[in-house]
């Protein structure tokens, strides 16, 4: 689950920046739930014992989460 929690963080972070493009912040509605199955998925595989790749993923995906909410407060999901 570690490993599923870092590729989903990495396609997270890769929607995120995708998102910054003008007239396509509506994707950040979508990928704020994605990001926020892989750090549940990280979190679950902490619990279980897989430390570096687990955490690596679970910040991934709560970083993807901050920038996504961040972009969705300046700029209103709209644009």
């Amino acid at each position: 689950m570690g490993v599923i929690s870092v590729l989903w963080g990495v396609l997270s972070l890769l929607w995120t920046l995708l998102a910054f493009i003008p007239l396509l912040g509506w994707g950040n509605w979508f990928m704020i739930p994605f990001a926020v199955v892989g750090a549940i998925l990280g979190g679950f595989a902490t619990l279980f014992g897989e430390n570096r790749r687990a955490k690596a993923g679970l910040v991934l995906n709560v970083l993807a989460i901050a920038i996504g909410v961040f972009r969705l407060t300046i700029g209103g999901g709209l644009i």
